[in-house]
């Protein structure tokens, strides 16, 4: 006995129609993809070239329930001035305390700086929210 074919001829007729469009949308994956992938290296570099000032909180101490000192490592280029927003927050997460702690032009391009943020209740963390500057 033999059996009935169920399949055309492979090569015979070319390829189907579902084989043509997957390869379109490949191709279209791809591109988009790559697009996708520049994008976001153009915003990251943009946004990286920008910033003049950037600074690292190396450690925090809560000396009293209204107070928190907060130590901050600052990175700038030696003529930029700018601030950096440190702030304290509570157990329950609240913020309960915020300084802006002005970069002036010094001509140094490290600064170790201790600053003391004064709180509405006690503190039990301090952040670096951000740097500003040019």
């Amino acid at each position: 006995m033999s059996g009935v074919r169920e399949q055309l001829p492979e090569a015979r007729y070319g390829r189907s129609a579902d084989q043509r469009s997957d390869r379109k949308l490949k191709i279209l994956g791809a591109v988009l993809g790559a697009g996708f992938v520049a994008m976001v290296g153009w915003f990251g570099y943009d946004y990286i070239a920008e910033q003049k000032i950037s600074a690292e909180l190396i450690k925090f101490d809560v000396t009293s329930d209204s107070e928190v000192q907060v130590h901050l490592e600052i990175r700038k280029d030696a003529d930029a001035t700018g601030t950096c927003t440190v702030r304290s927050r509570s157990a329950d997460g609240a913020e309960v305390g915020r300084l802006d702690v002005p970069v002036e032009a010094r001509g140094e391009r490290r600064i170790d700086q201790v600053v003391k943020i004064r709180t509405l209740a006690k503190g039990t963390t301090a952040e670096l929210v951000q740097c500003n500057g040019g």
